[in-house]
């Protein structure tokens, strides 16, 4: 069974295929186009250099093709993409404008291309279905319940690797199976005695952290929208409710232009005032520059919070696993959220925070109580997985 992975963004597409023969995992190709100005030719530009590769005779051999989807109304899980579920993710593009247009329009486009293979989505917001209501309720009123005002969370797909991958490496396979077969069971198999507590930290230009207690998520930092949270690349992170009205009436601007210096000149760019990239901003507050080591000291101090809310929520952790751009290759940024935290039994490894090699890797100190871990995300991976768990249970 062979299984691509389409990743969209506004100006990019990247894939991967995977094949599932004989129950293995095998990773056969991948690649991207950056600066997309036409998809139809960038779509048709893979399926070239899949067959090219070797990796396809022809796109008949697909057995799917899935995608990364972000938020829909009322949808989530792992679901064939008809227009019924097109038309939920466009009633909620006002909460992912930077995510669901494009994924919209190349869904489609994909969907002309190769009309007889199944388009399937793993909804970022999948992950948190199991989440304690406590963990993920806004104190609004019923009426704004009603129309999707709560958490939902995002980097479902990452942080259900974490789950899975951290449990393998900790020697807990009972909850690593239990997170494999999270959409399935709701969660339900029972695992053993003590309780596995990870913090899954994803930082990157997005980034999010998410509590998971025996391979569940519990909460998340990112609410609403991916807009919520810690400070992203160009987007505020969380913001007092009041902040908007207030600019919009003292400023003199409308709604939608406060929305848009909001989205597209806050976080790391609004704090720094020199980029929206992680490695340029920690780079000038090398040489110096204020702004951008507040704008480094702000994103460490927000993904502390809320690390710290699903340590306590927890009663502890076992691990705190890092991952995405930031997580996987910052070791000053890791070393600053990890300091001073020895009281908690949380003990970096300076050498080997620093010297850290490709791959998987524990960074904590052999005597600290939590394992402190770099793990590579592989959402690719995940979204393949559910397709073809969707497609056998369809098939059945």
């Amino acid at each position: 069974m062979k299984i691509l992975v389409a990743n969209i963004g506004s100006t990019s597409l990247k894939w991967r295929l995977f094949d599932f023969a004989n129950n293995a995992e095998c990773l056969l190709h991948k690649g991207g186009f950056e600066r997309v100005a036409d998809y139809p030719q960038a779509i048709e530009g893979c399926l070239t250099q899949l067959k090219e590769a070797g990796a396809l005779a022809s796109e008949s051999e697909l057995a799917a093709v899935g995608f990364k989807t972000v938020i829909a109304k009322n949808v989530t899980g792992c679901v064939r993409l008809d227009e019924t579920v097109l038309a939920a993710m466009e009633a909620h593009r006002a909460l992912a404008p930077a995510h669901n247009p494009p994924y919209i329009t190349g869904i489609r486009l994909f969907g002309k291309r190769v009309p007889q293979i199944p388009l399937v989505g793993l909804f970022e917001t999948a992950f948190y279905q199991f989440a304690p209501e406590a963990m993920m309720r806004y104190a609004v009123p019923a009426a704004w319940l009603d129309i999707g005002v709560r958490r939902w969370g995002f980097h479902g797909a990452s942080h259900k690797y974490i789950a899975e991958r951290s449990a393998e490496l900790l020697g807990r396979d009972d909850v690593a199976a239990r997170a494999r077969q999270l959409y399935v069971n709701g969660g339900g198999t029972p695992v053993n005695d003590p309780p596995l507590r990870v913090i899954s930290c994803h930082l990157g230009g997005s980034s999010s952290i998410t509590g998971i207690c025996n391979g569940v998520a519990i909460g998340t930092s990112m609410g609403m929208s991916p807009q919520s949270g810690l400070p992203q690349n160009n987007r505020v992170g969380d913001l007092d409710a009041e902040a908007l009205p207030y600019a919009v009436k003292t400023l003199g601007i409308t709604l939608e232009e406060a929305q848009r210096q909001l989205t597209r000149e806050s976080g790391l760019q609004g704090l720094s005032g020199i980029s929206n990239d992680m490695r340029d901003v920690a780079a000038a507050a090398g040489r110096g520059n204020a702004a951008a080591q507040l704008a480094v000291e702000v994103f460490v101090a927000s993904a502390r919070h809320w690390m710290g809310s699903y340590f306590f929520e927890m009663g502890g952790a076992d691990a705190i696993v890092f991952t995405g751009g930031i997580g996987e290759n910052r070791a000053e940024v890791r070393r600053a959220i990890c300091a001073n935290l020895t009281g908690l039994g949380i003990e970096l490894d300076s050498t080997l925070n620093q010297a850290l090699p490709a791959g998987e890797a524990t960074i904590s100190t052999a005597r600290s109580p939590v394992k402190l871990m770099v793990i590579p995300t592989n959402e690719e991976l995940v979204v393949a997985r559910e397709t073809k768990r969707l497609l056998e249970a369809t098939s059945n």
